[in-house]
């Protein structure tokens, strides 16, 4: 169930989005609201869960981790163990650093980020002595054309 926010509550978010360091005196002059108003309400989204957490985001390629990849996965198995496995499997991969279950064809697509295509291919060996896969296939990212962790939070 999606939570009311006006458009104060919106505005912050979208500031702390920019920058997770703003102090609660310069966020509060950004959107023009008192230091104590300011603060409430976002001590109000974090106890509501909608700020879930303040994160330093870092660029890959200065890590040594250029290559993206994007790993479909297929399986006939769907049972309640298979699952658990599964998710102990790719929860447990650093390299993994998104998994979703999808509708349509694939059962599967996750995200992961490494050094180069011979460190993705000990992931793969690594992934599939953990857990049983009917098809496994992978997609390299040759440009990152758009990468954002800003979840849209203009008013509907």
């Amino acid at each position: 169930m999606a939570l009311e926010f006006d458009e104060i509550d919106r505005r912050l978010l979208a500031e702390l989005q920019r920058d997770g360091t703003l102090s609660v005196d310069q966020l509060s002059e950004k959107v023009s609201l008192s230091r104590n108003a300011c603060w409430r309400r976002v001590k109000r989204m974090e106890e509501d869960g909608v700020i879930t957490g303040r994160v330093a985001l870092v660029d890959a390629d200065k890590l040594g981790l250029g290559l993206s990849v994007f790993i479909l996965i297929r399986t006939s198995n769907h049972d309640p163990d298979w699952l658990q496995k599964f998710r102990a499997a790719v929860t447990g991969f650093p390299e993994i650093t998104g998994v979703y279950r999808m509708s349509g064809d694939l059962d599967y697509v996750l995200r992961a980020r490494v050094a180069d295509v011979k460190a993705y291919d000990r992931l793969y060996q690594r992934l599939i002595a953990k857990v049983a896969l009917s098809d496994v296939s992978a997609s390299f990212v040759m440009e990152e054309i758009k990468e954002t962790t800003v979840v849209p939070v203009e008013l509907r």
